[in-house]
């Protein structure tokens, strides 16, 4: 005989806040998958041929491609957001016997990303 389990409803994930961002943040995953998947559409395209990359350019600049990137970019950058404001909660660093305070290594963390952002974005634009 089995033990009994409480039945769960679906919607337990809306009962706390703490739970709904989580379940936000889960959901961002698909997001970036699907962006990813996405660009290596894109470069199979570039492979093809300079039609199939021109087509591939004309959907992109549609209303709803630029829509549908928009959102992306929310939810990429949210998962980004949520997953360095957790690193220091997972990742203990110590100099000597004293712990690096959680703030210095998100603090170093968005540094990075700032800093990476700008050279790719000077790069892109032809520097």
């Amino acid at each position: 005989m089995s033990p009994y389990h409480r039945p769960v409803p679906k919607t337990w994930w809306l009962k706390r806040r703490a739970y709904f961002l989580f379940m936000i943040r889960e959901l961002t995953s698909v997001f970036a998958a699907a962006y990813c998947a996405f660009l290596l559409v894109f470069i199979y395209k570039l492979g093809e041929g300079a039609q199939a990359y021109a087509s591939m350019i004309d959907l992109m600049q549609s209303p709803s491609s630029i829509v549908l990137h928009c959102v992306t970019l929310t939810f990429v950058l949210y998962h980004t957001i949520t997953w360095f404001n957790l690193t220091p909660k997972i990742m203990v660093l110590r100099v000597g016997e004293e712990r690096v305070p959680p703030l210095v290594i998100a603090g170093t963390i968005y540094a990075g990303w700032i800093v990476l952002s700008l050279a790719i974005a000077w790069i892109v634009l032809g520097g």
